[in-house]
């Protein structure tokens, strides 16, 4: 130990040496902590604010974290002794390449920065990207789109594929008109069937008074009319409205007396009698 203190104190320049790197890695880590922390403390912020869309929560903090990151990256370069402007311009230079090697990564990370700034889907909102799949957008990231579909599972599609097919969304507005077919038959009373449905409409909870329900024959078909429910619905209220028609709709009609519609077919036998025969040639 003596030996070791002893050749420590003859080397002043490692001492110094030491004293810099220990500097420099306590900025690395302390910066790194910092920008995490800051991560957390923006997502956190943006949570209890009822101003910030949700959608755009994760940008926000990657942003962040990433910006402190850079600036605590090139701090240590400098305490290095690397001159950050050279390594800015061949990082600069080495940008360019990349990007024109990852053309189609940066179309995604386009594609989401539209996203967020035009903002056609939300998180929390139900789409649908046509020929690519439906479900409860759940994050927009700068690259990925993270889908829930209703069985739970997730899809993750390319910022590029979400931007450019048509978005269907079903959760934007707040209400939501809902067509149910009901079929009744051609020899049942008509004007009772529509009075019955009118009445199970009326009474609904969650069918809304304006605009008005409607209950109206759309068409004939070989057995049967259709008639059509038409009304408006809370979005959220959609299926329970169109599971909870279909269940009591037929029941409704059923109770007033009014059959289900079957399929008929009418066969008719036509009995012709029997020709005579003809006489024998020569009154044989």
């Amino acid at each position: 130990m003596e030996q070791f203190q002893t050749f420590w104190a003859s080397m002043p320049d490692l001492q110094d040496a030491a004293v810099h790197l220990l500097v420099t890695l306590l900025i690395l880590v302390i910066g790194w902590m910092v920008s995490n922390g800051l991560g957390r403390l923006v997502r956190r912020l943006a949570d209890h604010s009822p101003r910030i869309d949700p959608t755009i929560i994760p940008i926000l903090r990657s942003v962040t974290v990433w910006s402190v990151r850079t600036v605590v990256l090139l701090a240590v370069l400098a305490r290095l002794g690397v001159q950050t402007a050279s390594l800015v311009a061949m990082l600069g230079a080495s940008a360019l390449a990349i990007g024109l090697a990852l053309q189609g990564t940066l179309q995604n990370f386009a594609a989401g920065i539209m996203l967020l700034l035009l903002r056609p889907v939300r998180a929390g909102e139900f789409v649908s990207v046509e020929g690519k799949g439906m479900g409860t957008v759940d994050e927009i990231g700068l690259f990925m789109t993270r889908l829930v579909q209703i069985d739970g599972i997730h899809l993750l599609l390319p910022n590029s594929l979400v931007w450019g097919n048509p978005i269907v969304n079903y959760s934007r507005n707040p209400t939501r008109r809902l067509d149910m077919m009901v079929g009744v038959r051609h020899d049942d009373d008509l004007e009772a069937a529509l009075a019955v449905l009118r009445d199970l409409v009326d009474r609904h909870a969650d069918v809304l008074k304006d605009p008005a329900p409607e209950v109206m024959v759309m068409e004939y078909r070989e057995s049967t009319i259709m008639l059509n429910i038409r009304l408006w619905t809370l979005s959220d209220k959609y299926w329970d409205v169109r599971f909870d028609l279909q269940r009591q709709a037929p029941q409704a009609l059923r109770d007033a007396g009014l059959r289900s519609p079957i399929p008929l077919r009418e066969v008719r036998t036509i009995d012709q009698a029997a020709p005579a025969p003809r006489a024998a040639a020569n009154g044989d």
